[in-house]
């Protein structure tokens, strides 16, 4: 009875230590797994970094890469290699100065840089990798894209509504490509509202910018104006579309300045600011700062481009047999503008000026319908090639999806 007593006393000593032993060993084996756990190592730009010095820096005015590289222990024989190699990938005499680079160096003494990186914005760079041999080639940060709905009220400008709302300045460039065939900007008004669907584009948790506008909605004297992004089947490019299927895109651009006001209006009874004489005014007058870009309002050729006393520099072209457009008193005409040359729609032509007979600067816009000239605001402007019939019904499942976050009331 002794010994049996004896035995179980051994067996459940044996038993604590057997349990006391693996408790330990699951310790000691979870501290290993911390002790062993592997560091993540750390990308910029896709190369590992961490067996380099870094060091950042801005490109000042009159600055170099050259210098930089200079000052980072490359001599000008290598230099001058680095800049035959970058020919055909980035023109390095186009460094600009405020633009942040970074210089990879040797962790020691010597730090001689093994890669200069050139920021050509928040998202595309250079590399000038040294380390075997001398590459030179573009890379893209990873941009995140997040969706964003935003409205606005138009008190005294699309501008000033944009930039109440916290808005990004480029939202009004985007939103006057989409409406420049529907909507004239020059003439929106007080009460006038919009409503976007648009993509917003971070790196590094950072706004860098908008993307694409998917859907907008834009009330101009209580009307109200629909865009939708949609690309049709076997065509390279989108395009923004109305809530009937409708093309935005129109033969004429609504005025040949992205941003200004109208100074004078089409008249056929008008004071000349210059002579005092009353006759008819048979343009539209944008006053804007001299030097601002001037667009052809539609395709077209070249039929006038030079010097008169009265019109100043100017450019006429003629798109069909129906409409011919002329643009005056520019300060010049782009280089290249000449009689025979086809332009596009868009295309710069010439800049703001006060050549002839002008008291600012201003682009006098003329319009002519079959030899006539009109007031081309009051005119029914032709639309561009209309929506496939078989791109019809993809379309509207589009529409739909996109509708519902212009469907909230604009506050």
């Amino acid at each position: 009875m002794r010994s049996k007593i004896l035995a179980c006393l051994f067996f459940a000593l044996l038993l604590l230590l057997t349990v006391m032993n693996f408790s330990k060993c699951n310790h000691a084996n979870g501290d290993s797994t911390k002790a062993l756990k592997i560091q993540e190592p750390t990308i910029e730009y896709g190369i590992i970094t961490d067996s380099f010095q870094l060091l950042k820096g801005v490109i000042k005015p009159g600055q170099v890469l050259g210098e930089i590289l200079y000052r980072n222990h490359i001599d000008h024989g290598k230099i001058d290699e680095i800049v035959k190699a970058s020919k055909g990938v980035f023109d390095v005499k186009r460094a600009k100065a405020g633009q942040p680079y970074t210089v990879l160096c040797t962790k020691d003494s010597n730090a001689i840089a093994q890669c200069l990186i050139y920021e050509e914005s928040s998202i595309h760079f250079v590399v000038f990798d040294l380390r075997d041999g001398i590459k030179v080639y573009r890379g893209e940060k990873e941009v995140k894209i997040k969706m964003r709905t935003a409205s606005g009220e138009i008190t005294s400008s699309l501008w000033n509504a944009i930039m109440d709302n916290n808005l990004s300045p480029a939202l009004v460039i985007e939103l006057s490509n989409i409406y420049a065939w529907t909507i004239d900007f020059f003439r929106i008004q007080e009460g006038d509202k919009f409503r976007v669907y648009y993509e917003e584009r971070y790196v590094e948790d950072e706004f860098v910018g908008i993307g694409r506008i998917w859907a907008a909605n834009f009330t101009h004297q209580s009307e109200d104006f629909y865009a939708f992004y949609f690309k049709e089947e076997g065509k390279n490019f989108g395009d923004y579309f109305d809530e009937e299927s409708k093309t935005l895109r129109k033969a004429f651009l609504r005025a040949p300045l992205n941003f200004s006001r109208i100074s004078s209006k089409y008249s056929k009874r008008r004071r000349h600011p210059v002579t005092g004489r009353v006759k008819p005014h048979l343009g539209t007058d944008y006053a804007a700062p001299t030097g601002t870009p001037i667009l052809s309002t539609a395709n077209g050729t070249i039929t006038e481009a030079r010097y008169k006393r009265s019109n100043g520099n100017y450019v006429k072209i003629r798109h069909n047999n129906t409409y011919t457009t002329q643009y005056l008193h520019m300060s010049k005409i782009k280089t290249g503008i000449r009689k025979g040359v086809h332009v596009k729609q868009g295309d710069i032509i010439g800049y703001v000026g006060s050549t002839g007979l002008a008291t600012g600067p201003h682009v006098c816009y003329r319009f002519w319908k079959n030899g006539v000239q009109v007031d081309p605001y009051k005119q029914k402007l032709p639309p561009s090639e209309p929506m496939k019939e078989m791109s019809k019904a993809p379309f509207q499942l589009v529409k739909d999806s996109l509708i519902q976050y212009l469907a909230e009331p604009i506050i």
